[in-house]
């Protein structure tokens, strides 16, 4: 992992690109990297940033519309080569059975709660860190 960590946030809504980038804030951990944003509002611009590579988590939004970031994560999971860990935010935590279905790593509930969306993500950048990735 280079000095500073890449997280791709995919979202159609403004607003949740901007919770995940205040939750995470520069540097979610004490023991993580610095975290810089890519955002990413359609699937193409997803696709496009994971096939140039440089990313090292993916936060994904499963409420997003019409491709949401479930099924997003289930494709780049099968197409990209040493994807990415994945972030997913959920409608409910009901939903966590989906977020397993899609192959993400992790998974927080909308709204957005600081907390735990720090820590997961941390634990996403620790994990990548200590493969070598």
């Amino acid at each position: 992992m280079r000095p500073i960590a890449t997280v791709l946030v995919y979202s159609d809504d403004a607003s949740t690109r901007e919770q995940v980038r205040l939750a995470a804030g520069r540097r979610p951990a004490p023991d993580v990297p610095p975290v810089e944003f890519l955002e990413c509002a359609t699937l193409p611009a997803v696709l496009k940033a994971l096939e140039e590579g440089g990313i090292d988590v993916c936060v994904l939004d499963g409420e997003t519309a019409p491709a949401g970031g479930m099924g997003v994560c289930r494709q780049i999971k099968d197409e990209i080569f040493q994807c990415p860990p994945v972030l997913l935010l959920i409608g409910r935590p009901q939903d966590a059975w989906l977020a397993t279905w899609s192959r993400a790593e992790a998974a927080v509930t909308h709204p957005v709660d600081p907390v735990a969306l720090a820590d997961a993500l941390a634990g996403l950048l620790r994990r990548r860190l200590s493969v070598g990735a």
